[in-house]
């Protein structure tokens, strides 16, 4: 880092580092949230989120009640990767501590900033030295005293703030884009529960009220039920066995050497695993947890390479929507049809003898018709944000070691350029 001075971390102090408090198991559920090794490796940047509670003195409220901006180091991992991984707190609508496994650090608001830090340490150079100072016995650790010594970057706050502002940025509309989807996969499962599971359209002309659909769609739901052996259901649909609507096909073997590049997604029991450049099923698809995570169920938009901890979907019979043969599946407790074997893992002939209901053709054809651009706005949503994670990412060293300076708009531009975001309003345009 050529032309850049560094000081020790703890120059950058408002008050000395902090190890969090312990709470046993027995006295949570209550009181104070409370940031745990678990929210420290889910989320990068910790802003309103679930955590659990434990009790709190306003003793130990006045010393360890978290402020934004708090900079959060692991203190342990099992993993030489997890020793000191850093988190910021962005804040919470209530007080929130943090537990004894995590080093708070609070920085002189006058000299630095903490979200330039927090990337700073996100970075190849920053992880480099915290690497240094881990310290490898049973677990992975690192010492208060010894991160407080570390070097960091001597820069101006002005320069600082510039490079934490678009950085932030552009986490900022990764993170929307995440909200946005988890609000579009809420909204077609609450179509799917509302038509073939709650059979809400099929209830209200039942006892003749409004469904709330329009007439062309409400038409395609009958207006009396029939009983079955799952109970009422609507008059002429079925229940049918899942493995007359769909098989579940065996995933290949694949290197983990060979999920390192190309443009098909790799999909393993935990979701997306790496890339491809060879297909094994065409898209969009269905993938469920075999072994490792059995029973997980994930959807691929485009052509897709499961590995051999899964099985994928291919259909059955009449029913040909993969949108609802995802959500009939995900509505299943699948976790619970076990294999019988020394390792454990889903049973495929157990998920054959569980039963769903079925619907006629056209309700499916709505459903399909309804929700095929909400599944569509979630892979864009996706590739958008994919795009803006290689660009952070290729920023985030490059404006770290001072190679390229915030000063320099053209620079950034161009780098903007090649990950195809110059339209991009929540691009900082004004560095």
């Amino acid at each position: 880092m050529a032309g850049i001075e560094f000081i020790p971390f703890e120059k950058t102090f408002a008050v000395p580092l902090r190890n969090g408090l312990t709470r046993p198991k027995a006295v949570r559920g209550m009181g104070t949230k409370m940031v745990n090794m678990g929210e420290l490796f889910a989320y990068s940047r910790i802003r309103n989120i679930e955590m659990e509670r434990v009790p709190l003195t306003e003793h130990e409220a006045s010393s360890f009640l978290l402020e934004p901006g708090d900079l959060l180091f692991a203190r342990q991992s099992l993993v030489l990767q997890g020793a000191g991984k850093c988190a910021v707190f962005l804040g919470d609508d209530e007080p929130v501590t943090f537990e004894s496994h995590i080093i708070r650090a609070r920085l002189n608001a006058a000299i630095a900033d903490p979200v330039f830090f927090y990337y700073f340490f996100s970075s190849l150079i920053g992880r480099s030295a915290i690497e240094s100072i881990v310290e490898q016995v049973a677990a992975s650790g690192i010492r208060s005293s010894d991160l407080a010594k570390l070097e960091v970057p001597q820069i101006p706050l002005s320069e600082q703030r510039a490079i934490a502002h678009i950085l932030g940025t552009l986490d900022d509309k990764i993170e929307l884009n995440r909200r946005m989807n988890e609000t579009l996969e809420a909204m077609a499962k609450a179509i799917f529960k509302s038509w073939f599971v709650d059979f809400d359209p099929v209830r209200a002309k039942s006892e003749g009220r409004d469904p709330g659909l329009s007439k062309h769609i409400a038409d395609l739901f009958p207006d009396r039920f029939q009983d079955s052996e799952l109970g009422e259901i609507p008059e002429g649909w079925e229940v049918k066995f899942l493995g007359e609507l769909l098989e579940l096909a065996y995933g290949k073997a694949l290197k983990e050497a060979n999920r390192r590049s190309g443009s098909v997604p790799v999909f393993g029991s935990n979701g997306q695993v790496g890339w491809h450049n060879e297909k094994l099923a065409p898209g969009p698809g269905i993938i469920v947890g075999r072994k490792g995570n059995p029973g997980m169920v994930t959807w691929s938009p485009t052509d897709f390479f499961a590995i051999d901890t899964t099985f994928y979907v291919v259909p059955r019979g009449k029913c040909r929507s993969l949108y609802f043969l995802y959500h009939a599946l995900r509505s299943q407790d699948l976790a619970s049809l076990g294999a019988d074997s020394a390792v454990p893992g889903l049973n495929r002939k157990l998920v054959y003898m569980s039963q769903a209901v079925t619907p006629k053709t056209p309700p499916l054809d709505a459903f399909d018709k309804m929700v095929r651009p909400i599944f569509e706005q979630i892979y864009h949503n996706d590739e958008e944000s994919r795009t803006l994670t290689a660009l952070r990412d290729t920023l985030l060293p490059k404006l770290i070691s001072g190679e390229l300076r915030v000063g320099n708009s053209k620079q950034l531009r161009g780098h903007c350029d090649e990950a195809k975001e110059c339209e991009d309003p929540q691009f900082p345009r004004d560095y």
